[in-house]
């Protein structure tokens, strides 16, 4: 690295903000595929008759991606998308460490909602982003 680029790196480091002429810099690209990928996953999931209740719910255990009700059901969904670039399917990312997080997560969301006895499930919307975007849903993931 020359003197010049190094000069300029660190001039961006200290002013992120001098990056982009609106003085927001943009985020980066795995922030814009997630929430290009939470987009098409409520769209998707609204078609099937899921009702959207809250989206990105955050509490001290984690993060729920989308929460919905399918009839009677509340599902709470993790969503995974991935470009045509990688090698395995999006939903093998939801791994067991993952898995109970997002059960402790939802216990949360239960306890501070006073919603008592309920069905709930837990679903995987997977997604792979090529000219023609393919969206898989498995229900009862875990």
């Amino acid at each position: 690295m020359y003197l010049a680029d190094r000069t300029n790196l660190v001039k961006r480091l200290m002013n992120p903000k001098a990056q982009k002429g609106d003085g927001h810099a943009s985020p980066p690209s795995h922030l814009r595929l997630g929430k290009k990928g939470e987009d098409l996953a409520e769209a998707f999931l609204k078609k099937k008759g899921y009702r959207i209740i809250e989206r990105n719910f955050k509490c001290p255990f984690g993060e729920i991606d989308l929460i919905a009700r399918d009839g009677k059901t509340v599902v709470f969904v993790e969503i995974k998308a991935r470009t045509r670039a990688t090698l395995s399917p999006p939903y093998l990312a939801v791994n067991k460490s993952k898995r109970k997080k997002i059960q402790k997560s939802a216990e949360y969301y239960l306890n501070i909602k006073k919603a008592g006895p309920v069905e709930c499930r837990f679903d995987i919307v997977s997604i792979v982003f090529g000219a023609d975007p393919e969206v898989e849903l498995i229900q009862r993931a875990f």
